[in-house]
């Protein structure tokens, strides 16, 4: 191992602790401006801790975190919209992947630029279509909709991913399965698929948080205030002046509550799959 000299570890360590406050300070203080029942606006001072503390903006948020759904109804709409378009973006980027990766068929290659292409337009850019076409479909305004739009734009990046981790796995593997009188299915459900279950949760995981976190889309197709999610509450207490910032922090705190969850039970998950103990077996 490499010996690193005391003047080179000392920036590092330096450089480290900066990178470190850089992100903890911001976290931390929302952590204060969400507690601190003192601000009754936008914050005009740093403090490290709370002036008055308090709980009662997480209970108002909680009853009343938009103007018509409280907390539960905001996060059953966003979960509902998140899950389903990393399900959906799972069960056609694993297969189509698969298919790039395995077999060689006609313009397999101008296929795959394309995807790659989807990948770099700006979701701004098809609004428009999107929103003609889904008024066709009469689903503009429905969480289907919704749905749909953010499995399209995850698609790419879900496809390009899996993909690669379907041509690490060695064809050796496969044509065993094929020896014991598996067909292309069972072995790409029972043998591929498990293997390349890291690159997937990781795709799956990128697809959840596209469409939990995005807000502008979901203003344009959504009408009704039923059907809103978090990440548009929390920017529609944002563009509204005259609400306290401390109903912004306690949101904001409440919404990555559950990608955290998410984030421990994945990490567990990887951390198995990566073992790759099923070779063993």
């Amino acid at each position: 191992m490499r010996k690193i000299g005391l003047l080179k570890q000392i920036l590092s360590q330096i450089v480290l602790i900066l990178a470190g406050l850089f992100t903890l300070v911001p976290l931390l203080n929302m952590f204060r401006i969400s507690f601190d029942s003192s601000i009754k606006g936008a914050p005009t001072s740093f403090r490290l801790l709370p002036q008055t503390y308090s709980l009662d903006t997480f209970i108002n948020v909680w009853k009343a975190a938009s103007q018509t759904l409280s907390y539960p109804e905001l996060l059953r709409n966003s979960l509902f919209v998140s899950l389903s378009a990393a399900v959906l973006s799972f069960a056609f980027g694993a297969g189509m992947a698969y298919a790039f990766a395995r077999y060689r068929f006609r313009a397999d290659r101008a296929g795959l630029f394309s995807v790659l292409l989807g990948a770099f337009l700006p979701p701004v850019a098809l609004m428009t279509p999107l929103y003609i076409l889904l008024e066709v479909l009469h689903i503009r305004a429905s969480l289907f909709g919704l749905i749909l739009i953010y499995t399209a734009f995850s698609l790419p990046f879900c496809i390009w991913n899996m993909r690669s981790s379907f041509q690490t796995i060695t064809n050796e593997i496969e044509e065993a399965a094929f020896i014991d009188g598996g067909n292309s299915f069972t072995v790409f459900l029972r043998i591929s698929l498990p293997l390349a279950l890291p690159s997937i949760a990781v795709a799956s995981l990128v697809a959840f948080l596209t469409a939990y976190s995005e807000f502008a889309i979901g203003w344009l197709f959504v009408e009704k205030s039923s059907n809103i999610t978090l990440a548009m509450a929390i920017w529609g207490i944002q563009s509204m002046g005259n609400q306290p910032w401390t109903q912004l922090a306690a949101l904001s705190i409440l919404m990555s509550l559950p990608v955290i969850v998410i984030f421990i039970v994945l990490q567990k998950l990887l951390l198995e799959r990566f073992s790759f103990g099923s070779l063993k077996d």
